[in-house]
């Protein structure tokens, strides 16, 4: 296992998954020794007030973030952990396979640019789903298209609304964010020869 288990956390809106992040850290759902090291903002939001309560200044980059200001940028942070964070991701060759994301549905469905947030929930509902979900994956340089590392799933309720689909939803990320991403800061995470697949090692 490697002994560098700093992470840079990239995010654009509320920061609750910051906030689930450091609390996994704090109660051993992530490897001791994980450290939150940088904090980057696309705007100035309530994410950047939870960073600064967690005793992180962030740092705000509006836009689509150049691979060497990003590399720049993480301070040297060994993984890049994207919560919710709503730009496109040029990734650094430094950083092939060490940068994950969440996607609040069951991706490859409701997936790609614009689909974030509540719009998520909105199109599972219009299309009558039954089960929706979370994602996590590696990042490439497309929206919601690296290869996937878990998947939980939930019911979808037949009096749900956006709102209350969401709740559900992040619920499990709640789970399956701080699990898939223990997988990849312990090394436990191999990727196919294509790049399309991933496994966990001891995964069931």
């Amino acid at each position: 296992m490697t002994s560098d288990l700093s992470i840079a956390v990239l995010l654009s809106g509320s920061g609750r998954t910051l906030v689930n992040l450091a609390a996994s850290i704090g109660d051993g759902r992530l490897p001791r020794g994980t450290r939150i090291t940088a904090v980057i903002a696309s705007k100035a939001c309530l994410g950047c007030d939870r960073a600064r309560e967690l005793g992180i200044e962030p740092r705000v980059m509006p836009g689509v973030i150049a691979p060497d200001q990003l590399e720049s940028a993480v301070n040297g942070a060994r993984f890049i952990v994207l919560a919710g964070y709503l730009k496109l991701i040029r990734v650094p060759a430094a950083y092939r396979h060490r940068i994950v994301n969440i996607h609040p549905a069951l991706l490859p469905s409701f997936g790609g640019h614009g689909m974030y947030g509540h719009h998520v929930h909105e199109a599972v509902l219009h299309h009558g789903c039954k089960v929706s979900g979370c994602t996590v994956h590696l990042v490439d340089d497309e929206y919601d298209r690296g290869p996937i590392l878990a998947q939980r799933t939930c019911p979808v309720r037949e009096d749900d609304t956006p709102d209350t689909l969401a709740a559900r939803v992040f619920a499990e990320e709640c789970i399956a964010y701080p699990a898939a991403l223990s997988a990849l800061l312990t090394g436990r995470v191999r990727v196919s020869p294509d790049g399309r697949r991933a496994t966990i090692a001891g995964a069931r």
